[in-house]
């Protein structure tokens, strides 16, 4: 249809007015006005010649509005171009058309109609009318629009995911492809859609490389169990020989109505990366698990929310179990850590957790299974939560053994002597100092031995050097046996040995007494010959002693002082003793010669003993205290105070005591043959000492034995300190004693040891009250009211008593009121050589 300059119009239906219809026209067009789509009816020149009431519901138009109108009802301008040609040649050529097209209402809303345009020929062939059938399709384009969308952004959606998504028919088929797994399949969607899931283009393999067969493929499974089958790990060959792409599948069946399996959706992550980041990490661990099996750290986990502990086999294999041999909760640390470092560790390790720290380091022993304690050193990473709550600790244990037995054998060869074993010099200085600082804080004295083998060099030069290193060690070992445990022996090198002494006294002349008795041992010790590879060598050393206390000045002075005297001993003409102090050595020098006087005085002669009488209250002589004394042809008489103790202190007391105790017998004897005489008793005194010999019982015996002596006549006192000693071992010796009549006295009650258990205890016929109480019984009411108190004890117990020193007479008649009956003192008599004594002891009428 053209316009009339020639153009061509746009199709249009002309219908025009029906000629006056039959009845039968007119049911007709009601059946037209009833159906739901709209119809309009036109000529053959494309003019609408009637509308239905559909139509004009549909547009919004009124018949009015529509009659005479051309095709431009039929579709809006935004139709498809390919449809409106198509309907233009529908009108142009007469032919039917069908196709959905746009169009607009009145109001210029946009519908959708499924457009049928049938035309209508006359008897002649001719088109006569064009019948057009409208129906709204609107909401199926709305719906078809919305599903298009959803099927884009859902494509959208899946192109995008990580994932690759395949849908697989029944028969292997695969129907849906999204592109990740297109791109992990390595083919375009067209080639991979109609293809089999076992395809040859690519080819699935296990772990361990094995191929997957087709029925075992994850699709497979799932249709044929018509179950998930999910994170099943497969690798991807897409070339023959290349490394497989290792996928995790998911799949799942989708079944019909009656519960058969028609497809499986199949859903794969590529994990190439965190696989290899897994062999990686394996590897890794493997590399750690070689590097801690060949180290000493054995690592240790605790989680502290859940107080779950792990301990690895190393830790385990370090205290000698096998891993679960023990529980593993926090109490086993507390169960197998030694006493003495639980609390100071437990401690540390709550500080460092409470103080906001990262990592803490601790040493402490752990007990190995056979019981010894293994060192460890702990170093523990804390782990916090943002509050900083600690909610992990891990760290490794480290076996301190070898590294300990390392250090003590570096502390071994830096402050000990590699021949004798001994501490060297710079551990004897560093003892020496802390003794220096501890004397300044008020400890007792100490002394320092300096010790130089004399002629060593001799015999290095002339046996040898291995015999010279024997002798050293011989030495060595001698010295440590001759002091105590507490006090140093050590080498200082070559030759030269020192003994440190700790806390000897309070007092320096004390301590230097303490300190010549060591020394004199260590001379001792050189008395016995070193065994020399079957040879006996002879040797002597040189000591000098300085004595140390709060005014020493320093080690090095020390040193040297203990040196000096040393070098001063090899002057002195070797195989001596000296000290530093001229003081102390003047008075040592003066204390030995009188030792050795003493010695010689004994065997020389020069020993006498005198007696002082002792009396009954008729002032009768009944016996006499035998008393020691000693005449130096060029010291004269020497006290009894100045060589008594010196005696005890050598251990001279006891050929003294032994010397005496023989003399007063053989007086005995000899004043058996003479009347006046005959019935007098002798005391002589016994030191603790002596008394305490294993032998003394029988010593006493023979003696009385070999003078011939009475033993009833013969009155051994004893003093209190004896009874500091084994006091059943006295009560047997005494015993013995005693049943040959011999009779004991306890000199000096009331000043020592002695108690009333005692007494009852001991066989005593005699108690002896003390000068020091008689003195001041007069004037001291303390002393007066002692000696009462000892007589009365006496008498109760059926013992006699003799009163010591008494000087006047008054004190004589305290004592005979109080019931004293024999007396001693200057007031009868002063000590008399024996003969003298003798002399005044009348014969009886």
């Amino acid at each position: 249809m053209r316009q009339s300059t020639g153009d061509a119009l746009r199709p249009a239906l002309i219908l025009r007015p029906l000629p006056p219809a039959v009845p039968v026209m007119s049911v007709l067009l009601e059946a037209l006005n009833a159906v739901s789509q709209g119809v309009l009816v036109a000529g053959a020149d494309c003019l609408i010649r009637f509308c239905n009431t559909a139509f004009t519901s549909m547009t919004g138009y009124g018949v009015a509005d529509v009659l005479g109108r051309g095709c431009d009802l039929l579709c809006g301008p935004d139709t498809d171009p390919a449809t409106v040609r198509a309907l233009s040649d529908c009108m142009d050529q007469g032919v039917p058309f069908t196709g959905d097209v746009l169009n607009y209402t009145r109001d210029g809303q946009p519908f959708w109609n499924e457009l049928s345009v049938t035309p209508v020929r006359g008897p002649d062939g001719a088109v006569s009318h064009f019948i057009s059938v409208h129906r709204d399709i609107s909401a199926r384009k709305r719906a078809e629009d919305a599903l298009r969308d959803a099927a884009q952004h859902h494509r959208f959606l899946q192109d995008r995911v990580l994932a690759g998504v395949i849908v697989r028919a029944a028969d292997s088929r695969l129907r849906y492809a999204n592109a990740t797994a297109c791109r992990l399949l390595g083919l375009s969607e067209d080639a991979v859609l109609g293809t089999y899931e076992t395809d040859p283009r690519w080819r699935f393999v296990r772990e361990d490389g094995s191929p997957v067969p087709a029925e075992d493929l994850p699709g497979s499974l799932a249709l044929r169990g018509r179950v998930d089958v999910q994170n099943v790990l497969l690798g991807l060959e897409r070339d023959v020989g290349s490394s497989p792409i290792w996928l995790m599948y998911n799949a799942y069946p989708v079944l019909d109505g009656a519960g058969r399996p028609v497809e499986a959706v199949i859903s794969f992550t590529d994990v190439t990366d965190l696989k290899k980041a897994q062999q990686s990490l394996e590897k890794s661990e493997e590399r750690l698990r070689l590097v801690l099996r060949g180290s000493q750290d054995a690592p240790w986990d605790w989680d502290l929310l859940n107080s779950v502990l792990y301990y690895s086999p190393r830790w385990w294999e370090m205290i000698g179990y096998q891993d679960g041999e023990l529980c593993t909760d926090p109490s086993l640390w507390e169960t197998l850590s030694h006493p003495e470092d639980r609390e100071a560790c437990r401690a540390e390790f709550h500080a460092a957790l409470k103080s906001g720290q990262e990592s803490y380091e601790m040493e402490f022993r752990l007990r190995h299974k056979d019981g010894h304690y293994v060192p460890i050193l702990s170093r523990g990473f804390i782990l916090r939560d943002g509050t900083g709550r600690p909610v992990r600790v891990s760290g490794t244990n480290t076996n301190l053994t070898e590294r300990k037995q390392a250090e003590a054998r570096i502390h071994q060869l830096a402050f000990y002597d590699t021949l004798t074993d001994l501490p060297n010099r710079s551990l004897v200085i560093e003892h020496l100092r802390r003794a220096l600082l501890s004397a300044k804080r008020g400890a007792a004295q100490g002394a320092l031995l300096f010790i130089d083998l004399d002629h060593f060099k001799v015999l290095n030069d002339t046996l040898g050097h291995d015999k010279g290193d024997e002798l050293l060690r011989q030495v060595a070992t001698r010295l440590r046996g001759c002091v105590r445990p507490s006090d140093i022996v050590a080498r200082l090198g070559g030759d030269e040995f020192v003994v440190m002494l700790e806390n000897l006294d309070a007092t320096a002349s004390q301590a230097a007494l303490a300190a010549r008795t060591v020394g004199r041992k260590v001379m001792a010790l050189f008395d016995t010959p070193f065994p020399l590879d079957g040879d006996s060598h002879r040797t002597t050393a040189s000591v000098g002693i300085a004595l140390f206390g709060p005014e020493t000045d320093g080690v090095d002075c020390l040193m040297k002082q203990a040196d000096l005297a040393m070098y001063t001993a090899k002057a002195g003409g070797r195989n001596t003793l000296r000290f530093f102090d001229a003081c102390i050595q003047l008075a040592m020098d003066k204390r030995l010669a009188l030792e050795k006087d003493l010695r010689e005085g004994l065997e020389r002669g020069q020993m006498a003993i005198h007696l002082q009488p002792q009396v009954n209250q008729a002032g009768k002589v009944v016996g006499a205290e035998v008393l020691l004394r000693w005449y130096h042809p060029e010291r004269g008489p020497v006290s009894p105070t100045e060589f008594i103790p010196l005696a005890e202190s050598t251990g001279l007391i006891l050929p003294l005591g032994k010397w005496v105790l023989k003399e007063a017998c053989a007086t005995l004897r000899r004043w058996a043959d003479h009347p006046a005489l005959s019935r007098l008793t002798l005391s002589v005194n016994v030191s603790a000492r002596q008394f305490l010999e294993s032998d003394f019982d029988r010593q006493v015996l023979d003696i009385l034995a070999a003078s011939g002596a009475n033993p009833c006549h013969l009155k051994l006192e004893l003093t209190e300190s004896l009874l500091a000693h084994d006091v059943a071992d006295i009560v047997e010796k005494m015993g013995t004693l005693r049943e040959r009549g011999v009779r004991f006295s306890l000199d000096d009650f009331g000043t020592g040891y002695s108690s009333l258990g005692y007494l009852q205890r001991l066989p005593l016929d005699e108690l002896k009250i003390d000068r020091m109480f008689v003195c001041d019984v007069l004037s001291n009411p303390n002393d007066a009211s002692i000696a009462r108190i000892i007589l009365s004890l006496a008498q109760n117990l059926g013992l006699s008593v003799t009163a010591e020193g008494v000087e006047t007479a008054g004190q004589l008649d305290f004592l005979r009121a109080n019931g004293c009956r024999q007396y001693q003192g200057f007031l009868f008599g002063h000590p008399v050589p024996v003969a003298a004594f003798e002399a005044g002891i009348p014969a009886p009428l």
